[in-house]
């Protein structure tokens, strides 16, 4: 059937891309093409098939989902809801902590639409823009998803034990002491230490992170303490103490490895909800590493996404602002139009 020659290209295409590079946003759009193209496939196919039985293993999941998609989206609300509290109530209460709780009430208020219609509050000739905001939410729709589906995919790379260097990303000191999300990373990079070592020769650990100005010391010298103090021997350790941010881990990385080695194979150690976007920050600094992440607790995980996601927006944002302009402008100009000829 000509019909799953579709999927298959498209499939064929996403498995370039991901294996050439899986730290772009594209292969979560090809993978999403490929996945609906497949469903589209099934239906198509079941649908032409002489086989009731068929149409009938086909057709109910699909209208199971349907059914289940409301209560999905409001079991999601309500999901939100309660980590704001569980996340307030451990983290203390920051707008940084916040993010769930304003996703939360963001559903709801979507939910409240239909039944509050504000357009009918407005002239008629102000639907275009109205029909302008509703095609921008979906474009970011489309766009969290694409990010959502790379960065799980993103999580099964799982590179060889035969790395000359592993760089631990920092994140921050409490007291001066290695705090547990800090130590998680760690803990992964001493873990690929140890697994390598039994095999081959062993990685240097680049412990990357500055001080702070709460902090009287670096973190890259907290972090080798750690280490150290865990059975890594000082000699396989190296301090870079200077970065502030993700991009300066990476880049400040790559010059202690440029200096150390002409030819080299690195990977970095982060959480795993932070993994996507520091991998995407290495290919700016024009390191060719990938990551491995650690685990984080479930009740920061989907605070710490939504944090993500923004990050990953702003990194996009001349590309984001000339989509959103040119929609806004073109609405605009519709309902311009509107009102002068009406």
């Amino acid at each position: 059937m000509i019909f799953g020659i579709i999927p298959l290209i498209l499939f064929i295409i996403f498995l370039y891309f991901y294996l050439k590079d899986p730290r772009r946003i594209i292969n979560g759009f090809l993978f999403n093409a490929f996945f609906c193209s497949f469903l589209l496939f099934c239906l198509i196919a079941s649908y032409q098939s002489k086989y009731e039985n068929l149409h009938l293993i086909i057709a109910i999941p699909v209208l199971a989902l349907i059914m289940m998609l409301p209560f999905g989206i409001v079991a999601l609300m309500v999901g939100l809801f309660l980590n704001a509290k569980t996340l307030m109530r451990k983290e203390g209460r920051r707008f940084s902590n916040c993010l769930t709780l304003l996703a939360a009430i963001g559903i709801l208020l979507f939910l409240l639409l239909p039944i509050i219609n504000p357009t009918s509050l407005f002239s008629s000739h102000l639907q275009p823009i109205f029909s302008g905001i509703a095609l921008i939410a979906v474009y970011f729709f489309v766009h969290l998803s694409n990010f959502l589906t790379a960065y799980f995919l993103y999580q099964f790379n799982r590179p060889r034990r035969n790395q000359d260097f592993i760089i631990v990303l920092g994140s921050g000191l409490i007291n001066d002491k290695v705090p547990p999300l800090l130590a998680s990373r760690i803990n992964k990079a001493i873990d690929f230490y140890w697994k390598q070592a039994a095999v081959t020769t062993p990685p240097t650990i680049i412990f990357s992170g500055g001080q702070g100005p709460d902090e009287n010391l670096p973190e890259a010298e907290a972090m080798q303490k750690y280490a150290i103090e865990k059975g890594i021997p000082i000699e396989h350790t190296v301090q870079e103490n200077r970065s502030i941010n993700t991009y300066q881990n990476m880049l400040f990385s790559k010059q202690i490895m440029d200096s150390l080695k002409d030819k080299y194979k690195s990977i970095f150690t982060t959480n795993n909800f932070h993994l996507f976007r520091a991998g995407l920050y290495a290919k700016q600094a024009g390191l060719n590493s990938q990551g491995i992440g650690s685990k984080t607790a479930f009740y920061y995980w989907p605070n710490a996404m939504i944090r993500e996601y923004i990050a990953i927006v702003m990194m996009g944002r001349k590309r984001h602002m000339k989509v959103v302009g040119v929609i806004l402008g073109f609405v605009t100009f519709l309902s311009v139009i509107s009102f002068i000829f009406s």
